[in-house]
């Protein structure tokens, strides 16, 4: 027997309704959002802005992976964030899935059209803004991981009209087969070089001021395969995570063979030669534009693990990752100019004018910087700073079902 209590039309209080011998049915649970995929999204956001912080204020004026005079504390740091862009965008591809799943086909090709472009129009705009701080944009807009998941969303697109396994094994060509292509030059290609920068070889568009630092083409492959592993990464079944360590041990394993065997797999060879520090750095020092095939297992490999993992992970600290995961755009349009902003406050104290840190990270004068101690400072500093925003702006999303929410 239930007892229910019922509005009064007249007065809003509430009374006792009579007895009922028939118990109401239990309303249908809401769907549970699943946290450990914003969790992991959340981690690898946090380490990019260690990769940011990085760039704006070391002292370091060369690339931090140059075995012929790195460290391995400053490649640590450098090679530790190469996880970021490979899981957000697999997760992407995803998510892609999962949005599938409430829409029709034609519903979601539209959604992945509009708003790719729209990420690639704030790359070369908002996003470029923000790494020179300035209008002198000497390498032209940047087109960077934003641009390569707003190129690979267009392309995904036209893909998730073909079977599941079809994208899968887009993907999976793109990813395995690339390498095959570079030996070719984009002088190759005549007045269509720039198509081939767009693609698979970092480069300038040309006539148009922009600068591709991240080549779609991997990146194409990684999103389709992390649409077609969508209903494993949000499986709720118990074997799910199970599934994702053993694909991703799969993968790493994959990464060891083909390191070790020295040939296919990356442009540059590892070193066989040299002190056990350098050859393990060597050992994993794979190349990142383009991601190689070995840059991609050995991204994707742990991330997978990782997101098995994480499957029951609670608690304060996770559900600040878990925040900074649902905002993931604010979060790196805001990380990006509050660590520039910063940076110039820096070298100001430093006694260098402004306008000489107000330009992209690779053009700041020597002489300015830190060791990587107030590094790793400002980088915890940048992360604290931005989470009371992220977790009003995660807030609304959540109580607002406002479409252009979801292109934010």
């Amino acid at each position: 027997m239930t007892t229910v209590l019922r509005p009064e039309p007249s007065s809003g209080e509430f009374r006792k309704a009579r007895p009922t011998t028939a118990a109401a049915p239990p309303a249908p649970a809401a769907p549970r959002r699943l946290d450990h995929v914003d969790l992991l999204r959340g981690l690898v956001m946090v380490l990019m802005v260690l990769d940011h912080v990085r760039d704006y204020f070391s002292a370091v004026r060369f690339d931090p992976t140059d075995l012929t005079r790195t460290n391995l504390a400053l490649f640590t740091t450098r090679w530790v964030t190469h996880y970021c862009a490979p899981t957000f965008v697999f997760l992407a591809g995803a998510s892609a899935w999962i949005a599938g799943t409430r829409r029709s086909r034609r519903e979601l090709a539209h959604f992945l059209v509009s708003r790719g472009l729209w990420l690639i129009l704030i790359e070369v705009t908002v996003i470029s803004f923000g790494w020179y701080l300035s209008t002198r944009w000497t390498y032209g807009a940047r087109a960077q991981v934003i641009w390569a998941i707003g190129a690979s969303m267009v392309v995904l697109a036209a893909l998730i009209h073909l079977p599941r396994w079809t994208v899968a094994a887009v993907g999976l060509a793109l990813v395995v087969d690339h390498n095959l292509l570079d030996g070719i030059s984009p002088d190759a290609f005549g007045a269509l070089a720039p198509l081939w920068h767009a693609l698979h070889v970092p480069g300038p568009l040309g006539v148009i001021p922009v600068y591709v630092t991240y080549p779609v083409l991997p990146w194409i492959g990684v999103m389709a395969l992390g649409y077609a592993a969508g209903p494993a990464v949000f499986s709720q079944q118990a074997d799910g995570p199970r599934r994702l360590a053993w694909a991703g041990a799969l993968l790493v394993l994959g990464f060891v063979v083909l390191r070790s065997l020295n040939g296919y797999g990356d442009p540059s060879a590892r070193l066989e030669h040299g002190s056990a520090a350098v050859l393990a750095m060597s050992f994993v020092n794979v190349t990142k534009y383009p991601p190689s095939l070995l840059f991609v297992l050995m991204t994707l490999g742990p991330a997978l693990i990782v997101l098995a993992l994480l499957h029951r992970t609670r608690g304060p600290i996770a559900d600040v990752f878990v925040t900074f995961g649902r905002v993931p755009f604010l979060f790196y349009v805001a990380h990006l100019y509050l660590v520039h902003a910063l940076a110039v406050v820096a070298g100001i104290a430093q006694g260098f004018p402004g306008s000489a840190i107000r330009t992209v990270y690779r053009q700041l004068p020597e002489g300015y910087g830190f060791g990587l101690p107030v590094v790793y400072l400002v980088w915890l500093g940048v992360v604290a700073a931005l989470y009371p925003m992220c977790r009003r702006y995660a807030a609304l999303k959540a109580r607002s079902r406002a479409w252009w929410l979801s292109y934010l």
